[in-house]
């Protein structure tokens, strides 16, 4: 299963985008503890060790592509993918995150997007 989201930020493009690949600003940005590097190829997680995966490509302030699952994937299940665009128009950055090779029970993962990225970011960038 794959689904798609998108939420409109109140920060540039390079704001967001450096925010997503900066340990500390990713945990502030979320509320849980990440380690994550700028670099093809580095590994990541977050949310205090709940996702983890790899960058597989990076395309500076427009494209961050990763493969990721969580610690309820099965053993032996492929990684899941996430792809995440960002385009700015007047200061703001409309963000769409694609969310791809999931298991069918993969629609818990919406809610997840939405509660525990896309709300505080929304309040980290905002200040709502």
């Amino acid at each position: 299963m794959e689904f798609t989201l998108t939420t409109t930020l109140n920060a540039r493009a390079k704001e967001v985008y450096d925010a997503w690949l900066n340990s500390e600003s990713h945990s502030e940005m979320t509320g849980g503890e990440a380690e994550i590097h700028n670099a093809v190829g580095a590994s990541f997680s977050a949310w205090d060790g709940y996702i983890e995966g790899r960058n597989i490509a990076l395309d500076a302030n427009k494209r961050i592509v990763q493969s990721w699952r969580t610690s309820e994937f099965e053993e032996g299940e492929e990684d899941s993918r996430i792809e995440i665009l960002f385009e700015e128009s007047n200061d703001q950055t409309n963000l769409t995150l694609i969310h791809t090779n999931l298991s069918e029970n993969g629609e818990q993962y919406i809610n997840g997007w939405k509660e525990h990225y896309f709300a505080p970011m929304q309040e980290y960038f905002n200040g709502n």
